[in-house]
């Protein structure tokens, strides 16, 4: 017996969304790759994804299909709605094999189907979609039509159900807890790894009633010099005393995500550098302040602006993203982003990491915060203060 996680009700609501969806764009079938937009679909959740696997959506067909590794059919049907009839293994001889390719077995299944001559649409830019996957896919089905749909599941998740957001709550209140395992840890003496491995401890226990996971990078831990590095891997030295410390986490509830960045300062920081997380704090309550349904992803983006503008302060990247389910590599649901341009309209039931940090040429702040839009205007999805944490 499958455990799911949400009701048949729900996937069957997305299935068909994710349908009428392919009717508008002219699909007849479509291929998904992309482990999040698996998962969504079908609930399967395994470290498959390093070999080839697909979720099939047909307009004739009910459900979807799930094709993939022999072995991995155990979780296919340990994790999925799918009945036997619908899931697809293909034999081991097909992995890495200099003869034999996966996306074979995917298109004879299709072809078995009767939809070799249909349009087929494929997730173009999906990290696992390579271009070797496409090639034989084209190779397997030579009278279809092939067409992009990169993201279009993507712009059907980005406004999450009522148990989609019980979920990331409890995710952030996960986030929240390793926020505080990094308080209380962080030592001009201790090792960045000896940080990192308190932080996700915390992470992947969770809380009482909601085990933890990890996430879809491991935290980033950007001390003293590097404060001005964005992604950062940690190293074995130790954190040191007068000193700026930038955080990036994200807590986990069955796959969902809760990201939030904190700015820490190992002793008395400058009043220069207080002056700055400060600023960075105001532009991001100004930009909540804008948060509401039918607002733009660029008003959110030039209410924060504006803010910082009054200090000659600019942020080159975007000021923030859509998140929800994540695997490796990227928390971000890759579909509209909170920046100058971006028209997309707030809807409630959406869900950004709203992105705050400033690079400058020798340091860095980086004060975020994940928002869920609301009927009248927005929820933190995290509790923990927006503020400059200083350990004395």
């Amino acid at each position: 017996m499958a455990v799911l996680h949400f009701d048949r009700t729900e996937y069957a609501a997305r299935v068909a969304a994710i349908k009428n969806r392919m009717s508008e764009a002219g699909i007849d079938v479509l291929v998904v790759t992309e482990p999040t937009n698996m998962y969504y679909l079908t609930g399967y959740d395994a470290y498959s994804f390093y070999v080839v696997q697909a979720v099939i959506v047909a307009l004739e067909e009910d459900l979807p299909i799930w094709a993939g590794r022999f072995m991995d059919a155990v979780t296919a049907h340990s994790t999925t709605y799918l009945p036997s009839d619908n899931i697809s293994p293909y034999p081991d001889h097909y992995v890495q094999s200099t003869e034999l390719h996966p996306m074979t077995f995917i298109g004879t299944l299709i072809a078995d189907k009767g939809w070799a001559t249909k349009v087929i649409g494929v997730e173009m830019g999906a990290y696992y979609y390579s271009a070797k996957s496409h090639a034989e896919l084209q190779k397997a089905l030579p009278n279809a039509r092939f067409q992009d749909a990169e993201l279009l599941v993507n712009w059907i998740r980005i406004v999450k159900s009522e148990q989609e957001l019980t979920y990331m709550r409890a995710a952030g209140e996960i986030t929240d807890r390793m926020v505080t395992a990094a308080i209380d840890t962080a030592h001009p003496d201790i090792r960045e790894c000896d940080l990192a491995a308190a932080i996700v401890e915390i992470q992947l226990k969770g809380t009482e009633r909601h085990g933890g996971m990890p996430s879809s990078s491991a935290p980033l831990i950007c001390a003293g010099q590097r404060a001005n590095e964005p992604h950062p891997a940690w190293n074995d030295h130790k954190l040191g005393n007068n000193t700026p410390l930038n955080i990036e986490m994200a807590g986990v509830c069955h796959r969902y995500h809760g990201p939030i960045s904190r700015t820490f300062y190992l002793g008395s920081p400058p009043q220069t550098y207080s002056d700055l997380a400060q600023r960075v704090v105001d532009g991001v309550s100004a930009a909540l302040d804008v948060v509401k349904p039918g607002a733009t992803c660029e008003a959110v983006e030039a209410a924060w602006r504006t803010t910082l503008a009054r200090w000659g302060l600019e942020k080159e990247s975007r000021l923030g993203y859509p998140t929800g389910i994540a695997y490796a590599p990227t928390w971000g649901e890759l579909t509209a982003s909170l920046r100058k341009g971006d028209t997309t309209e707030l809807l409630s039931g959406m869900v950004f990491h709203m992105m705050a940090g400033l690079w400058m040429e020798n340091t860095g702040v980086t004060i975020t915060q994940t928002f869920i839009v609301t009927d009248t205007g927005h929820e933190t999805l995290t509790k923990s203060p927006r503020e400059l944490i200083i350990i004395d």
